[in-house]
Parts: structure tokens; C-alpha cells; sequence
């Protein structure tokens, strides 16, 4: 199969054939039909994932047609259409018998702890709990822009957040995670602030949902900006780029027993960002983390897409082709693309 493959970390990545893959007895190997291309994606190739070995295929975000299945996979078929949650469960730890899948003792990440998707192949674990049956009115391209990004969110904004209508969201970065948060939030009816450093970005954010927006280049403070729109704080606010900056600026700008949710990566020299920890304890915040969602949670967000309330596809920013990824993988960090990137030829 032709698959984006890199020997070292850092160094080009190369359009290059391989072996296809093979099930494993409880596992499927998928027919990618489209594959996004995500930050986490860079992290992983600038040498931040520990769990990867070279060389690699990278790749996390994805959907396609079963193409093959193990002797025990028992709920799925040749043809079936699928997508999978970046972190996949093993079914036996004490996280997967609690339904929390998406901390596995043992997890599986395509792309990271093996081969992923920027290929035309790509073999996944553990089929029966871990694959996502895809609505027939789902095409492929927007089931792979929903990745890891819109279903972070998904699981960041209700699941972790619990935001409710009516409260204050700050969203800190507008890159695919920050725009789906604001498009998430606003269908449940809270009250959206959008922060970034482009203007085109914060433009979309506003055709998303946002009632607000803070351009962080040109005011001078965040944080005092966003107490001054919401009148106290923020009752819930996400760090969806993962920098230093934004995540001191997230929990700063909370009102009393609010809830700060780190969605972006803090990798590498990021890894450990300074925290306002007084006001944490005086004002008694909370500090969440949101790292994918579970496959039996997907029937939550797909019933609020049919309703018509979350529109996935108004992310996509561009289709390409699977050489067209490296370019765009090598670049990740420039923050040049508004929107959602997904392989669509292979």
C-alpha cells in the first residue's frame, strides 16, 4: 500500500510503499477513504510522543470501509462503514469496564503507539468496542474532519465542562479544536468568546456561534478583556491551542467555581505551564482535561448533527491528496490553514 512514512524524527516524511496490513484476530483493517491532518499529527513527528516508534506512519483521524476482520471480531463486516476515537480501548482494564475508554491502561492510538492512517490501510484493535458505525447520511470527509478534534470537544464542552445554556464559554485558540468547541457550545445555547490572534479565524468563529470575540494581538490583557464581556469570569474555558499562554489566560479568566478544560497539548517545553494556583484555591476552579471520547459516546453527537444543531462539515477548510500531507503535516505549527485539512485521494 502507499503510505506518508518518516525514518527519523523532524526529517521529511516520504510518500512510500509498505506492506499492507493484516487483522488481528479481534481487529478489522480499514480502507481509509479520508484522514485529517491534525497538531497532534506535528507533535508526534517533531518527536514529542514517546509511544512512537520508527519508522512511522502517522495518522489519527480517519474514516473508511472494513476491508478485512479477525476470527473474533464478531460485529462487523466487509463493507461496513467506520470511524474510530483516536484513543482506543483495550476492553479489560478497570478504565475500559467503567465505560472510560478514552484512558485506557492499555490504550491504542492509530498513528501513535502504531502505523496510522496516512495510508491506504490501517489496522485497528479490538474492533467490537472500539469501531464507530457511520450514519449512512455521513460522508466520508466529514466523519474524518470529526477525528480527534470534534469529538474532543464534544466530550470538553459536555462531558468534562457540563456546559449548560446560558453560561459563559471562553475559547483560547481557533484552530479546528477551538472552532468546533464554539460550534459545540453554541448548539447547546451558552454564551461563546472566541480568542485568537487572526482576525480571519475570529471571523469564522463568529459565523460559528460566537457572541464575542478577542483578538489577544491587539488588546491589552486577555483575561481582564474576557471579565469585561461576561461581567465576572467565564463559567467554563478551554485551552484548545496548548501553549503556556493560553492556558494561564483559560483559567484566569474563570469566575468563581469555574472550570478550566485543557484541550490542546502541552508537549515538550510545554509540558509544564505555570498555573495561578492562588486563585485556583480562593476561587475554588477547576481543572479538567478532555483526551478523546468514547466510541459509545458517538450516538450523542451524531443524534445533535442529524437534529441539524452541530454542522461538522462548515470546518473543513481543504481536501488534498496524500502526498499534498507532508507539506501540510511539516507546517502544522505555522497555524497558516482557518479550518479542518483532510486527505481525501489516495
Amino acid at each position: 500500500m502507499k503510505a506518508v512514512v518518516y525514518e527519523s524524527f523532524a526529517a521529511p516524511p516520504q510518500l512510500t510503499t509498505v506492506p499492507d496490513p493484516t487483522p488481528e484476530s479481534g481487529g478489522v483493517v480499514i480502507k481509509v477513504m479520508a484522514t485529517g491532518v491534525c497538531r497532534s499529527d506535528w507533535h508526534g513527528w517533531v518527536g514529542h510522543d514517546p509511544d512512537i516508534r520508527l519508522p512511522h506512519v502517522p495518522g489519527h483521524e480517519f474514516s473508511g470501509v472494513v476491508e478485512a476482520v479477525g476470527k473474533q471480531a464478531t460485529k462487523w463486516r466487509v463493507g461496513d462503514r467506520v470511524t474510530v476515537p483516536f484513543v482506543a480501548g483495550c476492553g479489560h482494564c478497570p478504565e475500559c469496564h467503567s465505560g472510560n475508554h478514552q484512558v485506557c491502561d492499555h490504550q491504542f492510538q492509530p498513528g501513535f503507539t502504531h502505523w496510522g492512517s496516512f495510508a491506504e490501510y490501517v489496522s485497528i484493535h479490538q474492533a467490537d468496542i472500539n469501531l464507530v458505525s457511520l450514519p449512512e447520511t455521513l460522508d466520508f470527509t466529514t466523519a474524518a474532519s470529526l477525528g480527534c478534534r470534534f469529538v474532543t470537544s464534544f466530550r470538553a464542552v459536555v462531558d468534562q465542562g457540563k456546559t449548560s445554556a446560558g453560561q459563559w464559554v471562553a475559547v483560547h485558540g481557533c484552530g479546528g479544536v477551538g472552532l468546533s468547541a464554539i460550534m459545540i457550545a453554541n448548539a447547546i445555547g451558552a454564551n461563546v468568546i472566541a480568542i485568537d490572534i487572526s482576525e480571519d479565524k475570529l471571523d469564522l468563529a463568529r459565523a460559528l456561534g460566537a457572541v464575542a470575540t478577542v483578538n489577544a494581538a491587539k488588546v491589552p490583557n486577555v483575561v481582564e478583556a474576557v471579565l469585561e464581556i461576561t461581567r465576572g469570569g467565564a463559567h467554563v474555558s478551554l485551552d484548545a491551542l496548548g501553549h503556556p499562554v493560553t492556558c494561564f489566560n483559560s483559567v484566569s479568566n474563570l469566575r468563581k467555581r469555574g472550570k478550566h478544560v485543557q484541550v490542546g497539548l502541552m508537549l515538550g517545553e510545554h509540558s509544564t505551564p505555570a498555573i495561578p494556583m492562588s486563585k485556583v484555591i480562593a476561587h475554588e476552579l477547576e481543572i479538567l482535561g478532555s483526551h478523546g471520547m468514547q466510541a459509545h459516546r458517538y450516538d450523542a453527537m451524531f443524534a445533535m448533527m442529524k437534529s441539524g444543531k452541530l454542522a461538522p462539515e462548515k470546518l473543513i477548510g481543504r481536501t488534498i491528496n496524500l502526498e499534498q500531507a507532508i507539506d501540510v503535516l511539516m507546517n502544522m505549527d505555522k497555524f497558516e490553514v482557518a479550518g479542518v485539512t483532510v486527505v481525501t485521494e489516495f
